[in-house]
């Protein structure tokens, strides 16, 4: 089992950045990793989504259910079919001075011995780059809130 929990402030408004993470189909644009992505069904509450991800040679697509919940600006995913035993991650956009307080947490397993030993060595670097990702895209696609910001780790 491999979690990670992180916290953030980002200079951005909470809507803005809870639409950039609900749009799924924009994932290969900018995250590392994402090759590919396909919504299967989705409505106002919930979507059935298809990724690819990559690194060399490897490839795999996964199956996952999105539930939103634009009232308290909140993500939840569960792992419906792919490579993992199990998969599930949550994101809350909190407002806060200045910005946002992004909640980001991820738990998941691999069904493959071998591939979870080598996530587990890259992952916290991994994770970074992903958050990273979606920070540039927010600073891209949405203006910069004036206040300043706690300096973070990047």
């Amino acid at each position: 089992m491999t979690q990670h929990a992180e916290q953030r402030l980002v200079p951005h408004l909470p809507v803005n950045l809870y639409h950039l993470v609900s749009d799924v189909n924009a994932y290969p644009q900018f995250l590392p990793w994402c090759l590919a992505a396909r919504i299967r069904s989705q409505d106002d509450e919930k979507m059935i989504a298809d990724l690819m991800i990559g690194f060399r040679i490897y490839r795999e697509k996964f199956t996952s259910y999105v539930d939103f919940d634009p009232e308290q600006l909140k993500i939840y995913v569960q792992y419906a079919e792919g490579p993992f035993k199990y998969l599930e991650n949550q994101w809350h956009f909190k407002p806060h001075e200045g910005g946002c307080l992004i909640d980001f947490h991820v738990d998941f397993e691999f069904r493959s011995r071998f591939f979870q030993s080598v996530i587990e060595t890259l992952f916290s670097e991994a994770v970074k780059r992903m958050v990273r990702a979606f920070e540039t895209r927010a600073d891209t696609l949405y203006p910069r809130l004036g206040s300043a910001l706690p300096d973070q780790p990047k």
